[in-house]
């Protein structure tokens, strides 16, 4: 069996705190593994093979995340755009054989009960082997308005319901036979491909020659631009599982959580003695039932009750707690005012190293740049902008023009506007600079790449 792990999306409802370059699947919430790498260990028992779908940006991400964790056989599914669920596990399903048994798993879920877990994934094996598409049917806590829903019948699959208005939830809930969709599933990928055929034949036949044409790699497959944008796009739930004839449902309780927005997040951190969310930074007075994450400043709080303060390097948040639903809205006015807030972290991997904004004003930026040994960054230009590199740390191997020099600690040197240019990291220690940026553009997208190691490309 093979974990097909979906990692898009750009989790919107938990900003500030996930952004479009280190979405929520990425991000270390809960201690020393992200989202995505705890979906990984906890499958990794039954599923030796991960197949990533993943958009370009996040592939360094995702790689470098699999590698902590020792996740060793790994292929990749990229998409230049996503066209939802169904063409994504379409598209890697091509690439395997037809009796692969496949587990889709979402990388932004969070799964408690590992025990209830993974019986709930043998039984849905049991059923995926004799020919059925299978989802996991979450048995409701509560009259829940915000998920979808799936009627059974044992363990057959009678319809799948939009999300509730409150009163049609209580009758879910009394009923005993509907449960919560999980978006977590499991079949053979050739009778995946069939069922698709037979309700969603032209979606198929886009993605067959999307596949046909992408270029296959070690371990990778890049569907192009051109043939994904033509795929129609549209869920498994409505484009397979809400017609086929075929779907069985495996009634669970694995404490699941899909992090859908901060309230749900607050229900699932440690509290300390007053309901508040335990962070070292937090001193409070009077407070209670509070949700409250920082970076590393230090936040004080005065009579402060059932509220939400999420604080990042660039952007605070502070809103009750009962309105997290509201953040979606909010980000799409923050996208008018200030879009580069929701696009990149204070620090931002790249497949070379890291680099983290220290200053960024009208006219100049500073970056600490980190450089993995044996890395270097794309062979590069930038238009509208001058910059000043000074080592810290390190050995670098600096081109610019014509020319390589070696820059050692305390030492500098000045790139101008339209120079191209090069950094590496030669040694076997991380490479450190800071980089002053200075012109009347400083934006990211003012890279034109010559040549990139990591095919990267503007």
């Amino acid at each position: 069996m093979i974990n097909l792990i979906l990692c898009g999306g750009a989790g919107t409802r938990l900003w500030p705190l996930s952004r479009t370059l280190m979405p929520k699947q990425f991000v270390k919430i809960f201690g020393e593994y992200s989202l995505f790498q705890r979906i990984v260990l906890v499958n990794s028992s039954f599923c030796p093979e991960q197949c990533i779908v993943s958009n370009v940006e996040q592939y360094f991400l995702a790689k470098e995340q699999l590698q902590q964790v020792g996740a060793n056989k790994t292929s990749f599914m990229l998409e230049p755009v996503g066209r939802n669920t169904a063409p994504a596990i379409a598209l890697a399903c091509l690439g395997l054989p037809e009796d692969e048994i496949v587990l889709v798993s979402p990388s932004d879920h969070l799964i408690r009960d590992a025990e209830s877990y993974s019986k709930a994934v043998a039984r849905a094996a049991e059923l995926a082997g004799a020919g059925n598409l299978v989802t996991f049917g979450l048995k409701p806590t509560g009259p829940e308005t915000g998920y979808g829903y799936i009627e059974a019948e044992g363990e057959q699959a009678k319809r799948f319901v939009e999300k509730p208005d409150l009163e049609t939830a209580k009758k879910y809930l009394a009923s005993g036979n509907f449960y919560w969709n999980s978006g977590i599933f499991c079949f053979k990928a050739g009778i995946f491909l069939a069922e698709l055929n037979e309700y969603a034949p032209t979606m198929l036949t886009a993605c067959k020659v999307a596949y046909e044409k992408a270029a296959m790699e070690s371990s990778m497959v890049r569907i192009r631009h051109e043939d994904m944008a033509e795929i129609p796009a549209d869920s498994i739930d409505y484009a397979v599982m809400e017609k086929s004839k075929k779907v069985c449902v495996v009634p669970c309780s694995i404490g699941w959580s899909d992090l859908g927005s901060f309230e749900s997040l607050y229900s699932e951190l440690p509290h300390d003695k007053n309901g508040n969310t335990e962070d070292k930074h937090h001193t409070a007075i009077d407070s209670k039932n509070n949700l409250v994450m920082s970076s590393n400043r230090q936040i004080t709080t005065i009579d402060l009750n059932d509220m939400m303060v999420v604080d990042t390097a660039d952007a605070l948040l502070v809103a009750p707690l009962a309105s997290s639903q509201k953040v979606k809205k909010l980000v799409e006015a923050i996208k008018e005012k200030r879009p580069d807030l929701l696009h990149s972290p204070q620090t931002v991997t790249r497949p070379w190293g890291t680099y983290t904004v220290l200053y960024d004003y009208s006219h100049f930026k500073v970056k600490c740049i980190s450089v993995n040994p044996g890395a270097r960054i794309s062979l590069q230009k930038h238009l509208y902008r001058s910059e000043h590199w000074v080592v810290v740390s390190g050995m670098a191997t600096a081109t610019v023009g014509e020319e390589t020099v070696f820059v050692r600690p305390n030492e500098s040197i000045y790139i101008s506007a339209g120079s191209i240019h090069r950094l590496q990291n030669e040694g076997k220690l991380p490479l450190v600079i800071v980089e002053v940026q200075v012109g009347q553009y400083t934006g990211e997208d003012d890279i034109i790449r010559v040549e990139d190691d990591y095919k990267r490309h503007e």
